[in-house]
């Protein structure tokens, strides 16, 4: 990875199930998360995504990119539009920032409406010497990285 480089996007339908799912996952129990006629009441045309779920998703989309040993240092996100059932958010990253084995990566979520999410996320692949790349796993510098090295690494740190 270098800075100005592009991640492929990740196109997520929002289904009443994820949203739904997201909030009971989270222990987050307001109405406007499951309640389609409540949310209404309060002035939503319908239920709509927490913040702890599209969270989770941001995650999900820098690890995916960058592999499963993949370590988030830091994620920091503003909620914009909501994500309503039926949509579908369209997840973007840009890489800001890399230093060493870290990344700083800016990530755009839009969905029909609008910017849904935006922020920027700080991840590590921990390096590995003599990494033979078995694995398939790039590291933020492009270089392979060796299964279970992540983990050493992640577990030695403060």
């Amino acid at each position: 990875m270098r800075v100005g480089d592009a991640l492929p996007p990740l196109e997520i339908e929002i289904t009443r199930t994820l949203i739904v799912a997201g909030a009971i996952a989270s222990r987050d129990y307001q109405d406007v998360h499951h309640d389609a006629e409540l949310a209404r009441q309060k002035g939503s045309p319908d239920i709509f995504m927490n913040i702890l779920t599209t969270n989770g998703l941001v995650g999900r989309y820098i690890t995916d990119r960058f592999g499963s040993r993949s370590v988030l240092r830091r994620v920091a996100i503003r909620l914009g539009a909501p994500n309503y059932p039926g949509d579908t958010m369209v997840l973007t990253g840009t890489v800001e920032e890399v230093e060493g084995d870290t990344a700083t990566v800016r990530v755009v979520g839009a969905n029909g409406i609008g910017r849904h999410v935006t922020g920027t996320v700080t991840v590590t692949v921990p390096r590995a010497d003599g990494a033979d790349g078995a694995d398939g796993v790039e590291g933020v510098d492009g270089t392979a990285r060796a299964e279970g090295a992540a983990v050493q690494e992640a577990r030695s740190r403060p």
